[in-house]
This record gives structure tokens, sequence and C-alpha cells, in this order.
């Protein structure tokens, strides 16, 4: 094995170490008792069920983890890259209808191997805890959509960083930079009215109340709210959640409907006043313009490292390629990814922090925010306890006891 193998595999075992670790410290971290914040909302048969919905989780996530690492080396070391690389090249295609087929069918094989986890995940385990509404039609067009979407945007994309990088030599980061920053900011202004109804339906919240409450809000804090939708969340899942997406006209605050019924007119303007908070303080542009920046270091490492053969060798590739390159480069950089991910987590989790605060202070109601927080955690049984490590690895919100108890600090303040 050369260096670049040696690299590939080495953070390839040190991410699943580093993963079983923060899952072990995780479940051990679970208490029998309910914490003080959450008796009044969790009994202990409801608490002790979110533990069980945790270590069944765990459980079949290391299932999936060990079985992709295993699939993942077999295919590395059994010649698989170069065997499919060998079969492509004897269609006697062009270098980027090669690569277009190439990463197509190794894509295509990761989601058939990774389906049967789906339907278990989906079916046995979320319809053991009550939280499965996905019928099996559902499920099935929902993957046929998401191939049509991957057909219709991903193959051109594809194709489009291909072509950059075979035929425009030392600038081409430049232009692959630029061509998938426009691509990725016109994909999320469209997605609200184009992409996202294909798979969930929108429709503008109905007069009444709520409607009332959260346009009061919007205007005192010289919100312009164009629209705040109410999505059917509950056509695939009883759980709860708002969010923001798109930006310029086309950005809209999501509702599921499952949370609509859960919370109190004042709990979900408070939901809704954490949602504004993010774009008010300019936590969204902040991500974009973070994403951005991460790729373009991306793609110009990738300039780099697309000619070096030693990358190819370390998967016994016979020729080198764009299209094989762009793969093997990708899990290269994944020691990066991994840093990168962590920071942009403390960022989000900070980011997260001053929403609620921007919430709790513009609304006047901190205990509408606590009390949503509450209902949430509880129906979606979510962890009160996570381990801090796990937290550090994974968590792009803080633990929902760390947030409270920011709010109660607010709340003794006022």
């Amino acid at each position: 094995m050369n260096i670049y193998a040696i690299v590939i595999l080495v953070t390839l075992l040190l991410e699943f170490i580093l993963s079983q670790i923060a899952d072990i410290l995780n479940l051990r971290n679970l208490s029998d008792d309910v914490p003080d914040e959450f008796k009044d909302v969790f009994d202990d048969e409801k608490y002790l069920k979110s533990q069980k919905y945790l270590r069944t989780n765990t459980k079949f996530g290391f299932i999936i983890q060990i079985f992709d690492l295993v699939v993942l080396l077999a295919f590395w070391f059994g010649g698989g890259f170069n065997a499919l690389d060998q079969l492509v090249r004897s269609w006697h295609l062009s270098p980027i209808w090669s690569g277009v087929f190439y990463i197509g069918i190794l894509s295509m094989a990761k989601t058939i191997l990774s389906l049967p986890f789906s339907v278990y995940s989906t079916f046995v385990i979320e319809e053991k805890f009550g939280f499965n509404k996905t019928t099996p039609s559902t499920f099935i067009l929902d993957r046929l959509k998401a191939l049509g979407l991957s057909i219709v945007i991903g193959v051109p994309l594809l194709a489009l960083i291909l072509g950059i990088f075979e035929y425009l030599g030392a600038s081409a980061w430049l232009y692959g930079w630029g061509a998938t920053t426009a691509i990725s900011l016109a994909i999320s202004y469209i997605a609200p009215t184009w992409i996202l109804p294909l798979f969930n339906k929108f429709e503008p919240l109905e007069d009444g109340e709520l409607k009332r409450s959260i346009m009061d809000y919007a205007k005192s804090v010289n919100y312009p709210l164009a629209g705040v939708f109410k999505m059917d969340g509950s056509k695939r899942s009883s759980k709860s959640n708002a969010f923001f997406t798109g930006f310029g006209k086309n950005k809209r605050i999501a509702l599921y409907d499952t949370l609509i019924e859960q919370l109190s007119v004042k709990e979900m303007v408070a939901v809704l006043a954490h949602e504004i908070g993010h774009y008010k303080k300019r936590h969204i542009l902040q991500g974009l313009i973070l994403g951005i920046l991460q790729a373009g270091v991306m793609f110009y490492l990738l300039n780099i490292f697309l000619t070096h053969k030693g990358l190819y060798d370390a998967f016994f590739m016979q020729q080198t390629s764009v299209y094989a390159g762009l793969l093997f480069f990708g899990m290269l950089y994944s020691p990066v990814e991994l840093l990168l991910s962590m920071g942009m987590n403390i960022m989000a989790r900070r980011h997260e922090f001053q929403a609620d605060r921007f919430s709790c202070e513009t609304t006047g109601e901190p205990e509408a925010m606590i009390n949503a927080l509450k209902k949430l955690t509880v129906h979606n049984l979510m962890n009160l306890t996570p381990h801090p490590f796990y937290v550090f690895l994974n968590y792009s919100h803080p633990p929902v006891l760390l947030r409270i108890r920011e709010m109660r600090k607010l709340e003794k303040s006022r």
C-alpha cells in the first residue's frame, strides 16, 4: 500500500472507531431518572421508551456502519474499482459519458445495498415506536422521484464537472467552483417552489388566530414574511419540525402539520421567531458563504490530486481518469471534511443559542419557547442526556437541556 491508501484506510477506520466510542459513551450516559426540568411532561414509561428508541437506533446504526465498511473494503481490495473501470472503458464512450456511467453505477449499487436498511428503519423501527406514517407506495414513489431528480439535475452537473476537469487544465478548479456555486444557488432558489413540492404538499397557513399572531410578530421584528406554509409531514412521520428554506422572493418558513397540532399559538410563534432569528442574525448567509469557501478549497485540492498517479495506484487502477479521481479524492479528503464538519457543528450550536435568545427577547415569552422544546422532545423521543463527546461529533443543535438552561437565565434576568 502507498501513502494514499494508508491515509484513506486509517481515516476510514478512525472515523468508524470514533463513531463507536461516541455511541458507547452516549449509551452509558443514559440516566434512569427523568431530569427535573422534564418531570412535568415526561412520565417514567415515556422516558424509558425514549431510551429504548436510542438504544435500538444505535445498535441498528452500528450494523449499517459495519456493513458499509466491510462492503467498501471488500470492493476496494478485491479490485472492484478497476474491474468496473475496465468494463466501462470497453463500451468505448467519451470520457464524460464513461464517467457518468462509472459514478452512476456505483451510486446505484450503493442505493440498492442501502435499500433494505431504509425499509427496516421505516417499517420496523419507526413503526414500532409509533412514528411511521409512510405507506409502501409513498416509500417507493419517494425513491423514484429522488432517482428522477438525480437524472435530471445530478447527471448534467456531473457531466459538467467532468468536462471542466477533463478539458480546462490548471484553471479547471476555478470554473468547477464557479459552476457548482451558481448551480447550488439556483437549486436553493427554486427548491421551495419546484423541488420540495414533489415530495410534500405545501399549503399557505389558513386564516385564523395562528396566522394573525405570526403576521403580527413578523411585522413587529420588521421581517418581510412572504409566506408561512403548512407541510404535510404527517404523510411520512408523526415527528414534528419547522424549517427555513430558499432565499430572496422564494424564501419561506415551513411548519409541519404535526407541529401545528401539538403546540399552542404562543409556542408556535416562539418556534417561528427562532427560525426568523436565524435569518435576522445572518446565520443562513454565514453558512452559505462558508459552504462556498469550503467548496473552493476542495476544488483547488482536487485539481492538484487528480494528476497524482499514486492516488489511482492506491485503488489498483490500471489507468487514470477524471471520474475515478473524483471518487478517490472524495475519500482522501474525508479527514478534512470531518474536521470541517466538527467546526461547522460548533458554529451551528452557537447559532441555535442565539436564535433561542432572539425568540425569547422578541416575543417576550421565554416560557413559550421552553414549553415548545419540551413538547417536541417528548413527542420525538429525543435523548435528554447525550454525552458531550457524542454532541461534539454529531450535534448541530445543543442538547435541549442546555438550551432550556440558557433560556431560564434570560427568564430570571427579565
